[in-house]
């Protein structure tokens, strides 16, 4: 893998001192994902996960091989309710793979019990999660591996994958670097020219323009909130899983060098912003105290004391008109997974889940809002308020549901 030795190591022991962990960097959190599937797990095996995900974690684990399984999700914060999960389901996995959805915390020491007792591997996805923990334990230092990516908390590149057993260190680099390459000379032209050809736009005012254009030309990858599903490609490609080629066109979408090593500047941003993180928390924490007073703020993000999140989630009964709302302000709407993946990729694809209501209420409802934008969130939400009040109960059931332990 054709990296910055330095910044690559820096970037690992800055993990390494959050987590306690073994840690070793990778290209994107996706690569990170695909890498902890193949090292801990066999083509076949069944891992349950939350419907509520983005779908390119859905195409990450076909991709290694496995057979995905949806969970039922929790109200109180759109992730896996161990308690709803049938003991059948239980029985039938080798691997939990958690979300911490927006950075809220999985169950993860119901889950760690859990996984012990059935001698199943607990993979954390900690994408979301790089600022958040569960009583001052870290998300990321709960499973046998856990995967953080950069681009989303810091703008910055590549991921990391973090292990409870440090020799398998060397089983996780040879599988990376025999699928990582150096930059190809396309890239790096584009590289260059990009950063010129986005200021230009921001000079003239024209890069929401343009953003709105593609969309209406169907020129973006995402159409709605999921991209296309491909079926009849998607099904050759599974058949020849465990592999990462014949799932390029699903796994690349919004990061197309997923599998290219960064820009050594790059990297040196992302080891910059990492020793920055303080300051970052801080003010995520500042932004997520003032937006958790929303009444429609999900339950867990209203609990307990604030904490640094990706995402403050909104459960709004229009989201389409709120969101449209934030996106005339200046806050686009990303990071909503609608609909869940088993409606999404259909039992073709995935084993459904068994309590399909609650992550359809989810992703129907939830509307994702940085914390970092609240100044301009705020007043954009106040003006929607109509659309911004909270969803209808799930169910006929009030939204107060139960704090779990």
């Amino acid at each position: 893998m054709i990296v910055s030795d330095r910044h690559e190591l820096e970037i690992e022991k800055i993990l390494r001192e959050r987590t306690g962990r073994e840690c070793i960097f990778v290209p994107s959190g996706r690569m990170g994902i695909y890498l902890a599937l193949v090292t801990w797990l066999s083509p076949g095996d069944h891992v349950l996960m939350s419907p509520v995900d983005d779908d390119v974690v859905l195409f990450t684990v076909l991709a290694a091989g496995m057979r995905p399984v949806m969970a039922p999700l929790s109200p109180y914060d759109g992730n896996i309710d161990p308690d709803a999960v049938p003991e059948r389901t239980w029985a039938s996995v080798r691997a939990v793979l958690t979300t911490n959805l927006y950075g809220l915390p999985d169950r993860l020491p119901e889950l760690r019990m859990r996984c012990n007792e059935l001698g199943v591997a607990l993979i954390e996805d900690a994408a979301h999660a790089l600022y958040t923990d569960v009583a001052g334990t870290p998300v990321g230092a709960f499973g046998e591996v856990s995967v953080f990516s950069f681009s989303k908390h810091l703008a910055g590149a590549g991921g990391a994958i973090a292990l409870v057993d440090p020799t398998r260190r060397g089983d996780v680099l040879r599988v990376r670097d025999r699928l990582v390459s150096k930059r190809p000379l396309r890239v790096r032209i584009s590289d260059a020219l990009r950063p010129h050809a986005l200021t230009a736009l921001e000079r003239l005012r024209l890069r929401a323009h343009l953003r709105a254009m593609r969309r209406a030309v169907g020129a973006e990858e995402r159409r709605a909130h999921r991209m296309p599903l491909r079926p009849k490609r998607l099904r050759s490609a599974v058949a020849a899983a465990p592999a990462v080629d014949p799932f390029d066109r699903w796994l690349r979408v919004d990061k197309h060098d997923y599998r290219l090593a960064p820009r050594e500047e790059c990297l040196a941003r992302t080891v910059e912003r990492l020793r920055l993180a303080a300051q970052d928390q801080e003010a995520r924490i500042d932004g997520v105290t003032r937006l958790r007073q929303l009444a429609a703020t999900a339950p867990a993000a209203q609990a307990a004391q604030p904490q640094a999140l990706f995402r403050v989630p909104l459960l709004v009964e229009d989201r389409d008109a709120a969101g449209a709302a934030l996106d005339a302000a200046g806050h686009p709407l990303h990071y909503v997974y609608d609909p869940p993946l088993d409606d999404y990729a259909s039992s073709d694809f995935v084993d459904p889940s068994p309590a399909p209501a609650c992550a359809r209420w989810w992703a129907r409802h939830v509307l994702p809002v940085d914390p970092l934008l609240a100044d301009r969130a705020l007043p954009a939400l106040e003006a929607a308020r109509a659309a911004v009040t909270p969803a209808g109960p799930l169910g006929g059931a009030p939204t107060g549901v139960r704090v779990p332990p």
